[in-house]
C-alpha cells in the first residue's frame, strides 16, 4: 500500500486560495470535484490543507491552460484515485488533439496557397470578369460530377445564386472560390463536417487575404497551447514526486506491478 504523502504543514482554506488567486469556495470546490485530496478536518470540523494540496492546485492551474478544464480535472482525479495511466491517457489524448489541431492549420494553409492568386478567376479569361459560371464547367474544372457540387451545396460549404432567368445556378468568384477550398480539403481527408467551420471563416473574413492574420493567430494559440502543456507537465510531474510518485510506487507511473 501506497505511503500517506501529507507533509506535517498545515494550510488554512484561505492560505492556500490566496497563494494561488482564488477564493476559498472556489478550493472548497475543487476538493469537492477530486481535483484535490480530501482535506483533514481539526476537531471543529475546519478543513486543513497540507503543501501537497498546494502542489495539486499549482498542477491543476497549469493544465488548464493546454487541456482544458474538462481535462484537467479528470487527469487530477485520476491521480488522486491512483490512476496514474488513466491520467496519462488523457494527457495523451490531449496531445493528439493538438497535432491533429496542426494538421488541420497545415492543410488549410496548403489549400489557400493552392488557390492564392485570382482562384476565382478562369485562366487566361479575356475581357473583363465574368458574371459567373455554371455547375457544369466548374464540376469539369475541379474534376468532380455536378451531383458532388449539389451535395456541398445542401451542406452550405457553396453557395451559388439562381439565374433569375432560367433558374440555373450560377457561381461567383466567392463561391468558386468554397468550392476551390473545399476541394482542396477534401482531397486532404477532411470530413464535410470539419470543413464547413472553415468556409465560415473564409466568408467572414470576406475572402482569402485577410484570413492571413486569422491564420497566423490561430498558429500562435497553437503554439502557446503545446507551451502550456509543458508548464503543465512539469508543475504535474512536481505533484506526482509530493505524492511519492518518483520511485515507482502503488498506483503512479513505472510502478511494478502487484
Amino acid at each position: 500500500m501506497a505511503k500517506n504523502p501529507q507533509h506535517t504543514g498545515r494550510l488554512r482554506p484561505i492560505d492556500l486560495a490566496r497563494e494561488h488567486g482564488l477564493s476559498t469556495q472556489a478550493v472548497r470546490n475543487y476538493e469537492e470535484a477530486g481535483i484535490l485530496p480530501a482535506a483533514d478536518r481539526t476537531e471543529h470540523g475546519y478543513r486543513t490543507y497540507t503543501p501537497l494540496h498546494a502542489r495539486a492546485l499549482d498542477a491543476f492551474l497549469a493544465l488548464v491552460p493546454g487541456h482544458g478544464h474538462h481535462t484537467a480535472a479528470s487527469v487530477l482525479r485520476a491521480v488522486n484515485q491512483g490512476a496514474a495511466d488513466e491520467a496519462f491517457r488523457l494527457i495523451d489524448e490531449s496531445h493528439a488533439r493538438l497535432l491533429e489541431d496542426r494538421r488541420t492549420l497545415q492543410a488549410v494553409e496548403r489549400a489557400l496557397c493552392d488557390l492564392a492568386p485570382g482562384a476565382g478567376d478562369e485562366p487566361n479569361a479575356p475581357g473583363p470578369r465574368p458574371r459567373g459560371t455554371f455547375i457544369g464547367p466548374l464540376a469539369e474544372s475541379l474534376g468532380l460530377r455536378p451531383a458532388t457540387l449539389r451535395k456541398w451545396e445542401r451542406a452550405g460549404l457553396v453557395r451559388p445564386r439562381r439565374d433569375p432567368a432560367t433558374g440555373y445556378r450560377v457561381y461567383d468568384d466567392a463561391a468558386v472560390r468554397d468550392a476551390r477550398l473545399t476541394h482542396q480539403l477534401r482531397r486532404g481527408g477532411y470530413l464535410l463536417e470539419q470543413i464547413t467551420p472553415l468556409i465560415t471563416q473564409v466568408r467572414a473574413a470576406g475572402g482569402l487575404e485577410p484570413l492571413e492574420a486569422m491564420l497566423s493567430d490561430w498558429r500562435g494559440r497553437l503554439s502557446a497551447r503545446g507551451r502550456a502543456m509543458l508548464t503543465g507537465a512539469a508543475k504535474l510531474e512536481a505533484y506526482l514526486r509530493e505524492r511519492g510518485c518518483g520511485g515507482g510506487a502503488p498506483g503512479c507511473p513505472g510502478a511494478a506491478p502487484e
